[in-house]
């Protein structure tokens, strides 16, 4: 399995799909599956019955799918710009994940 380039809160753009240019924060990412769910992208219907256990009501919810990671993209924190992500290793001995257009350090 290779190493997740994105973490869980990154602000991403969609390379392609229905929803392409669209921007969003990751929410949960999935490894095994090498895809993201990205807030109020990829958005699908489910129908579900109700519940009064769960206190589900039941009906049509709309919720968001997986997308595949590689259909994503980072937004440099400093440009606002679509950017790779490369890993880096800092004075004191760690490794941080910097982008690659502006080499910003990031979280």
């Amino acid at each position: 399995m290779k190493k997740v380039k994105l973490k869980k809160q990154d602000e991403v753009v969609v390379l392609a799909g229905k929803d392409r240019g669209r921007r969003g924060r990751i929410l949960r990412v999935v490894p095994g599956k090498d895809a993201a769910i990205v807030e109020g992208i990829n958005m699908m219907k489910r129908h579900t019955k109700p519940n009064p256990q769960k206190q589900i009501q039941g009906g049509v919810v709309e919720k968001e799918a997986p997308i595949r990671l590689s259909n994503l993209k980072l937004i440099c924190p400093e440009s606002g710009e679509p950017t790779r992500v490369g890993r880096k290793r800092l004075e004191d001995g760690s490794g941080a994940r910097v982008a690659k257009s502006s080499g910003v350090v990031l979280s």
